[in-house]
């Protein structure tokens, strides 16, 4: 597998994969409780999704699980400049 990288695209962090599927995994098992949010370092997007979840009586951890498997199926490159660059906080 090459790490070259297309011509004018910076290079990805070497944890990028991992992270895109750790983050997403959480989402899909624990996202009830924004554990995937806070991998991502955003401690303020985490405990609103786990106010969604208690006010909702667990439904709101749909929230979560959608956003897990949106993050895996994300490219790396759209993964790290959408949720790590840009920051975006929901979907």
């Amino acid at each position: 597998m090459s790490t070259e990288q297309p011509m004018g695209q910076p290079a990805l962090p070497p944890d990028v994969n991992s992270k895109k599927i750790l983050c997403g995994v959480m989402g899909i098992i624990l996202g009830g409780f924004g554990i995937h949010r806070f991998l991502l370092g955003d401690t303020s997007g985490g405990i609103i999704r786990i106010v969604i979840t208690v006010f909702t009586c667990g439904i709101g951890s749909i929230i979560g699980l959608i956003e897990g498997i949106i993050y895996l199926t994300k490219s790396d490159a759209e993964f790290y400049q959408t949720y790590m660059v840009e920051k975006k906080d929901w979907f």
